[in-house]
């Protein structure tokens, strides 16, 4: 849970490096929560079936949405790339 915090407490920052274990312990938790999230929405009714999302979800993922971007930059300069791959990769 400590890796998944201080991802979160650095929520704005694209610099520096994400070493493995806190790349994937935030990936781990981050979609342990989405899932539990998703099946609280089906289970108070909050799940569309039209969108595939529910209330609950969506907030959580735009929330998370800078910082996944932000440790996956830093994930990448830890592998000697730039931060710009991921929007290469993800353009693909």
């Amino acid at each position: 849970m400590d890796w998944y915090l201080k991802v979160l407490k650095q929520y704005f920052d694209f610099k520096g490096r994400a070493r493995r274990k806190e790349y994937w312990m935030f990936v781990l938790i981050n979609t342990i929560f989405s899932v539990l999230l998703t099946l609280v929405d089906m289970g108070t009714g909050l799940y569309s079936d039209i969108y595939g999302t529910g209330l609950l979800s969506s907030l959580y993922s735009l929330a998370v949405l800078i910082p996944s971007i932000a440790v996956s930059v830093r994930r990448l300069h830890d592998t000697d790339h730039s931060g710009w791959w991921l929007f290469y990769c993800l353009s693909r």
